[in-house]
C-alpha cells in the first residue's frame, strides 16, 4: 500500500505515528511523509534553525526507513490564516503519493496549525478528489492532544489501535533525532511520556504497546 502521513511540523510525524511508520515500511508499504510548516521558535524564524530541524527530520526519516519526505515550507503558527494556501499544496501531495491511507492531525488540538491541518486535510482528501483516499485516521500528539481543553467536541476519542510493541524502541530513537524538541519526564514530550503513553494506549486494547488513532473515514470496513 501507499501510505501518506501529514504532520503540522517537524517531530508530529514520530510523536503520532512513528511506530505506525516503522511497521507499515516493515510490511512493504510505501510511506511518504509530508510536513507542512518551517518551524518557529519562541515565535522568530531563524534559517539556520529551519535547516537544522530539516537535518533532524531527515534523521528521524532513516531511523524509521521510510522512502519519502516532503517539505511544504509553510509558515509555522500562520495556516489558520488562509486555508486554501495549505489545501492548495497537500492537493498536490496527494496527487503525488496516492495514498491508500492519509493520517494527520486531530481536529480538537491545543494548536491551531494542528487544526488547520485536520481541515485542509479533510478538503483536499474529499470523497469525490482524485486520487481517492480509502482511509482517513487522526493521530495523537503528546503536549497538544491532550492539553485541549474538556469539551467533547475537542475530545480524542481512539477508535483504532496499532500495536507498536515490536517498533517502540525504534520510534524512541527517531525522536531522540529532534533534540530541540525533546523535554525531561514528566513533560509529555519526553522519551518517558512517549513510552508511558504507548503502554497505556497498549493496555487499552491489550498490547504491550500501541498508538492509537479516530478513523474518520474507511471505506474498507
Amino acid at each position: 500500500m501507499r501510505i501518506l502521513v501529514i504532520a503540522a511540523h517537524m517531530d508530529d510525524e514520530v510523536l503520532g505515528a512513528g511506530g505506525t511508520i516503522a511497521k507499515h515500511v516493515a510490511t512493504g508499504d510505501e510511506v511518504t511523509v509530508c510536513i507542512v510548516c518551517k518551524r518557529a521558535y519562541d515565535h522568530q524564524f531563524s534559517s539556520r534553525v529551519v535547516r537544522e530541524e530539516e537535518g533532524a527530520a531527515r534523521r528521524a526519516q532513516r531511523v524509521l526507513g521510510y522512502q519519502a519526505l516532503r517539505f511544504l515550507h509553510l509558515r509555522d503558527e500562520r495556516l489558520d490564516e488562509r486555508l486554501i494556501d495549505l489545501i492548495t499544496p497537500l492537493e498536490t501531495c496527494l496527487r503525488a503519493a496516492k495514498p491508500a491511507v492519509v493520517y494527520t492531525n486531530h481536529r480538537g488540538d491545543n494548536n491551531q496549525d494542528h487544526r488547520a491541518v485536520f481541515q485542509a486535510t479533510m478538503v483536499a482528501s474529499r470523497t469525490i478528489a482524485k486520487p481517492k483516499v480509502p482511509r482517513v485516521l487522526c493521530y495523537e500528539v503528546l503536549s497538544s492532544t491532550e492539553q485541549a481543553p474538556p469539551f467533547p467536541d475537542y475530545a480524542f476519542q481512539p477508535n483504532f489501535y496499532v500495536d507498536i510493541s515490536s517498533f517502540l524502541a525504534r520510534k524512541r530513537r527517531a525522536m531522540v533525532a529532534y533534540r530541540r524538541e525533546l523535554r525531561q519526564f514528566p513533560h509529555p514530550r519526553s522519551l518517558v511520556g512517549i513510552e508511558v503513553l504507548a503502554k497505556k494506549r497498549g493496555m487499552e486494547v491489550g498490547f504491550h504497546a500501541a498508538e492509537a488513532f479516530m478513523v474518520v473515514r474507511d471505506e474498507w470496513a
